[in-house]
């Protein structure tokens, strides 16, 4: 068999016909090329060319802006950063007062927690004749750390969470001596001296006397040890505060009394101040109605007035509770505000001022000594010493307030009382000389 072959005419005649195809289309190229010559002379894309530049020079713009904007920002973000920080100091004071204002609502909260305690079960009144309120405060739980030190000086010299208290500076030591002298004669254990110097810190030591000396305190202790009498006393409010928040009960004694007898042994402890007084007999130590006649009122003349002569404040009972402290903040604070003002004075305006429009008065309960007993030196000068039945009386204290001789006072009547002379108070006037 033999294959198709095809012959010369057919071979040239499809060399021809590819070739006159190709030239057909590169002359359509240039035909295509000529007319867009014609229509766009400057290229496809120029058209194009002013759009792409109005939106650079837009993003320019923006960018710009944007700059600016955000300097805008920042400057208000520092001026409200700055606005939340005042905000937030505001805050933290007003959490710290909160706070503060919480611990005294827990603190209340507490107290009447405890009141609820004591008081029991609501009851009924009982058949007329048989009721009777409660009259102790509950005392408040110790806190050790208002002053460590103290704490631990306290747990060795106090009976019973009890002790007797005095302060004194240089000036008083001559009466200081006669002071612990006649409490040592009795045998009374618990009783401290707060020293407001060295000196008196160095002689109560080198006596066997027990001695707290305060940490040092710009703000009083100038007048701790320089001040006389009544400035010292002023102290007293303030200093024996820590001791009534450590939770013990205090006897506050000023050093010109002379001590017969253990006084622990005749308080009622029923009361939140328990105050020698300065009266001289019934009716101005315990109270009485006085009269004030007023003619020009006619019908309605006379007044009725209630009287009692004040607590000496040089003498007192004083135990932890709440109306205790507050007596002392009130007394304390007066005194820094009033300098000129008598402490004795303001002590007994505090403890027995009632509530009236612009002014709480102190809720706490209090009780007065017995004048024969806790005996004050007009009662010994002016009726006991020339009372026989009187001068076989044995006080449980003397205290020399009344007489500014407190020192040959305060001797004598070691003599009458303890080596039994007679006539020790005679050469003595009721009064002073002035």
């Amino acid at each position: 068999m033999t294959g198709r072959r095809d012959g010369p005419l057919m071979r040239n005649s499809g060399h021809s016909l590819c070739g006159s195809r190709l030239a057909m289309a590169v002359t359509i190229g240039v035909f295509l090329g000529c007319v867009f010559a014609f229509f766009y002379p400057r290229g496809f894309f120029a058209a194009d060319s002013p759009i792409r530049g109005r939106r650079i020079a837009k993003s320019d713009l923006q960018v710009g802006s944007s700059q600016c904007e955000s300097s805008e920002r920042i400057n208000m973000l520092k001026s409200e950063f700055v606005a939340e920080s005042e905000k937030n100091s505001e805050l933290k004071k007003q959490v710290r007062e909160l706070t503060e204002k919480l611990q005294l609502a827990e603190q209340r909260k507490d107290q009447a927690q405890k009141q609820v305690l004591v008081l029991g079960e609501q009851h009924k009144a009982g058949p007329f004749g048989t009721v009777k309120g409660l009259r102790t405060n509950p005392t408040v739980v110790p806190d050790e750390s208002v002053n460590p030190r103290l704490a631990k000086i306290l747990e060795k010299v106090a009976v019973k969470r009890e002790l007797i208290v005095a302060l004194a500076n240089s000036k008083v030591k001559d009466m200081l001596e006669v002071w612990f002298a006649s409490i040592k004669r009795v045998g009374i254990p618990n009783y401290l001296v707060v020293a407001l110097d060295e000196d008196i810190a160095s002689y109560c030591k080198s006596n066997d006397v027990p001695v707290y000396k305060r940490d040092p305190d710009e703000g009083i202790d100038s007048v701790a040890r320089t001040g006389g009498n009544h400035a010292v006393s002023g102290l007293k409010f303030r200093i024996l505060r820590e001791f009534l928040q450590l939770g013990y009960s205090i006897i506050l004694s000023d050093v010109d009394i002379v001590y017969l007898q253990n006084p622990f042994n005749h308080l009622y402890r029923d009361s939140d101040v328990e105050s020698m007084t300065d009266g001289h007999n019934n009716m101005t130590a315990y109270g009485y109605n006085d009269v004030f006649d007023e003619p020009a009122m006619g019908w309605a003349r006379y007044a009725h007035t209630m009287r009692i002569w004040v607590y000496n404040s040089g003498f007192f009972y004083i135990r932890p509770t709440i109306p205790s402290i507050e007596l002392l903040d009130r007394v304390a604070n007066r005194l820094s505000r009033e300098p000129n003002s008598w402490d004795q004075a303001v002590f007994n305006e505090e403890l027995f001022f009632p509530s009236h429009p612009g002014y709480d008065g102190l809720h706490a309960a209090r009780r007065t000594m017995d004048f024969y007993l806790f005996m004050n030196s007009k009662v010994l000068f002016k009726t006991v010493r020339k009372d026989a039945k009187l001068r076989k009386l044995r006080p449980v204290i003397v205290h020399v307030n009344y007489h500014p001789d407190k020192l040959p006072r305060m001797k004598a009547v070691v003599e009458f009382y303890v080596n039994g002379n007679q006539h020790a108070l005679e050469r003595f006037p009721d009064g002073s000389d002035w």
